[in-house]
């Protein structure tokens, strides 16, 4: 993007200096987005233009502007309508997974800054353009792993740089429920209510499919299954942790072993990664056994619970082990919305940065084609290319 779109797009801030958003995709979590920024207070931010493939969707969005700003903004099933917008200084990316990568290229080549949901992205060529083209610009944009904004896990991550734990040689995560998690109700939804080929976007053209449009978590044009839809917010603790931005390695394997309802995504699902620093990261889910969860750091020194928040000398036999328990402190900060806000009239770096996005996006994408493959694949970090 040209130093004069950014410029134009800085211009088009309203008098009174508020940052005038766009949001796209406005459905549960684009909703919420949009709650957070109105609790941004201190931010002057407003929503002027909303865009969603939904009509139901952009009417309940709407009336929450008028209700909240008093104003009433603009509205199209046409995001790249959105981004021609000049009033619009920022936007908001919370459409379905298969969209973000290219949303936000899109975003900052039309001079607007940008929040992205999480995952950055499912497919490496798409995430890769858009990393390179975030690169490029001189935009600001955060990516919605809004765990960087976490008191907590920041002060387990302090720990952890700090070189708290010694040597780290394996990460283990896992999140298991009992249940088909993203089981959504489409029988009331109409053709005539959805922008259909919006919603497709580059995906295969097909007939107008209400369980695509509603449960679209379930099927494989449109996510890389469980890797983009969960791992991303465990895998993107690793990098902030460890400071090794991307894996060497991934293996995964899983399956559709419980909820066999016509889902084409896993219901379990084990992905292995090692890292160049030499360590191995577990990431394991079941939508088949609610057996809880584990956020586990193993160091010669001890061990990170960053689930219950405390470090211990528990595994180490070490002469250096910790000998007492040490709980994790919080580390004040603001929102991850505020944050982003603050960044967009400050120029700064936001705390998930696009680094911090590519470096998951390319975790999540190496993960899911290791399960489609079923073969090793590895990252070549110079190049930036997947090895198959």
């Amino acid at each position: 993007m040209s130093a004069s779109l950014g410029a134009a797009a800085m211009r088009a801030r309203s008098a009174n200096d508020r940052i005038q958003i766009g949001v796209i995709g406005a459905g549960g979590r684009g909703s919420e987005l949009m709650r957070q920024v109105a609790q941004a207070k201190g931010a002057n931010a407003v929503i002027t233009a909303i865009c969603d493939v939904y009509r139901p969707n952009r009417e309940k969005a709407v009336q929450f502007v008028e209700k909240t700003w008093g104003i009433k903004p603009r509205q199209t099933v046409d995001y790249k309508e959105l981004l021609s917008w000049r009033d619009v200084d920022a936007v908001l990316i919370a459409a379905p997974d298969f969209t973000h990568s290219i949303m936000l290229k899109d975003a900052v080549e039309a001079g607007k800054d940008a929040y992205c949901e999480k995952p950055m992205g499912v497919d490496f060529n798409e995430a890769k353009a858009a990393y390179l083209a975030v690169r490029k610009s001189d935009r600001v944009v955060q990516i919605g792993t809004q765990r960087r904004s976490d008191p907590r896990l920041a002060g387990a991550a302090k720990l952890v740089r700090s070189g708290i734990l010694g040597q780290v040689t394996r990460v283990e995560f896992s999140v298991n429920f009992q249940e088909p998690r993203w089981r959504r109700d489409y029988t009331h939804i109409r053709p005539e209510d959805v922008a259909w080929p919006q919603f497709l976007m580059h995906r295969p053209s097909r007939p107008f499919d209400a369980r695509r449009f509603r449960e679209w978590q379930l099927f494989r044009d449109y996510t890389n299954g469980i890797a983009g839809l969960w791992m991303c917010h465990f895998i993107d603790l690793v990098p902030w942790f460890l400071d090794d931005p991307y894996p060497a390695g991934a293996v995964a394997n899983g399956g559709v072993y419980l909820w066999k309802d016509g889902r084409e995504t896993s219901d379990v699902f084990h992905a292995l990664l090692d890292y160049p620093k030499g360590f191995l990261v577990s990431f394991s889910m079941s939508l088949t056994n609610a057996a809880g969860n584990r956020n586990l750091w193993f160091g010669t020194r001890g061990t990170l619970d960053a689930d219950a928040m405390k470090i211990t000398g528990e595994g180490s036999r070490m002469p250096d082990r910790l000998t007492e328990e040490i709980k994790v402190p919080e580390v004040p900060m603001n929102s991850h919305m505020e944050n982003f806000l603050e960044c967009v009239r400050t120029r700064g770096t936001p705390r998930a940065d696009i680094q911090a996005g590519f470096s998951h996006a390319v975790a999540v994408c190496m993960a899911g084609l290791a399960l489609d493959l079923g073969k090793k694949i590895r990252f070549d970090r110079d190049k930036l290319e997947l090895i198959l």
